[in-house]
């Protein structure tokens, strides 16, 4: 028996392993891929935003804190959508978000949400709990 294909071209099990490598690209800084998950202008927490600065975007994630790491703990996918829970944590060596380096480790909540159409993201939502890493900045 065949999986049946969302509207996104792809099935549900195929959509959730379509998201579970995208998050494994991020964690290993091959954000050069990212044509393999998204289309060339996504709309990203309503704007429309080039591929490009979306990479542009990850390298200073990383650039600020080389060791960040994202860590799936919820996962759904219906339809053309995926929604997500995750723990990021690492260690800021310079400025990030507008919140100065301090030394300290940070851990915190980022729920995600993601719309895919013709098998590649095309909206992308995210939100950081940024008073969380704050509050961990500032000891």
């Amino acid at each position: 028996m065949s999986a049946t294909k969302t509207s996104a071209g792809m099935s549900t099990e195929e959509l959730r392993d379509f998201y579970l490598q995208y998050v494994a690209l991020a964690n290993k800084r091959e954000f050069d891929r990212m044509a393999d998950f998204a289309h060339e202008e996504v709309i990203m927490n309503g704007t429309p935003v080039k591929m490009a600065d979306m990479v542009a975007e990850f390298y200073r994630h990383v650039d600020a804190v080389p060791d960040l790491h994202w860590e799936i703990q919820d996962l759904v996918v219906e339809g053309d959508r995926v929604a997500a829970r995750l723990i990021d944590t690492g260690t800021p060596v310079r400025e990030w978000n507008g919140l100065a380096a301090t030394g300290a480790s940070v851990s915190f909540a980022e729920t995600a949400f993601y719309q895919v159409e013709d098998g590649k993201f095309k909206v992308m939502s995210y939100l950081m709990d940024t008073d969380a890493v704050r509050r961990q900045l500032a000891g």
